[in-house]
């Protein structure tokens, strides 16, 4: 008699590979539904936007980051589960939940939460979410670097090297941008007349911002996947392989295009 081993359901399985990730991912999930409230019920608005928008937004992309991870830690070899790896989990953990709680508070009080230099306090905060945000986008690299070295992965050659890329180029193309956007100020690169704003992401219709670059940088460790797993299963392994390389170069060349394209104050549309 044949016995049938049951496979863990995808929820179980990311709880047993990134714990700290998933629960953190969905927590931040389960915030959706006061924050909508809040955005619904609150008509404060700042600076032209509501007050609770911010956080909404904030709260997507970090989920959205945290899950994914979560989802690629089972592709990282088992030495790098021990104690030493749930410290620096622990460490980006609180990165992160710093980093919500204090978007989220400046939207209570209803003042910024970037750029905001009214007190020594919000200039402390600015800087600590600094390093807050650093920290946080360090864990792409620091699983991109250990998916990379692990060769028992079962994965396509070409899938395994997009994997490991798009997490390394998220970190390295996020660092360039999002340096830079901090030490201009502002998102802006000159003075938007009207305050036109393309629907849903806010971005500048009038002038540049450096926002377009810095959410194309953040999903590189999505973007480059896919093209890696189109890759793998359309083409031979040699030409996949070549495809992979050649998307993360186009993928990159499209970060600081738009990069370029903002400090020369032109915006995206």
């Amino acid at each position: 008699m044949t016995i049938a081993l049951s496979r863990p359901d995808p929820l179980s399985r990311l709880w047993h590979d990134a714990p700290g990730y998933t629960w953190l991912g969905l927590l931040l999930v389960a915030a959706l539904v006061p924050l909508t409230a809040a955005l619904i019920l609150d008509g404060r608005m700042f600076q032209g936007d509501p007050v609770w928008q911010k956080p909404l937004k904030f709260h997507v992309a970090l989920s959205v980051y945290l899950l994914t991870l979560a989802v690629y830690a089972r592709f990282m070899p088992d030495a790098m589960r021990p104690r030493r790896w749930r410290i620096f989990g622990g460490v980006i953990i609180a990165a992160i939940l710093f980093e919500v709680l204090w978007i989220g508070a400046a939207a209570a009080l209803g003042t910024a939460s970037h750029f905001n230099e009214s007190s020594v306090v919000w200039i402390a905060l600015y800087a600590m979410a600094g390093i807050g945000a650093v920290t946080l986008t360090s864990a792409s690299l620091a699983m991109g670097i250990s998916i990379a070295r692990n060769r028992e992965t079962g994965l396509p050659p070409a899938l395994h090297l997009s994997l490991w890329l798009g997490l390394v180029l998220t970190f390295v193309l996020t660092v360039i941008v999002a340096g830079t956007l901090s030490a201009n100020g502002t998102h802006l690169v000159g003075m938007a007349p009207t305050g036109a704003q393309v629907p849903i992401l806010g971005w500048s219709r009038e002038v540049g911002d450096l926002r377009v670059a810095h959410f194309l940088a953040t999903h590189a460790l999505h973007a480059v996947p896919l093209a890696g797993l189109a890759a793998s299963r359309l083409l031979p392994a040699r030409q996949a392989t070549l495809a992979v390389i050649a998307a993360s170069l186009g993928y990159s060349a499209l970060v600081l295009g738009t990069f370029a394209q903002a400090l020369a104050g032109q915006p995206l549309i």
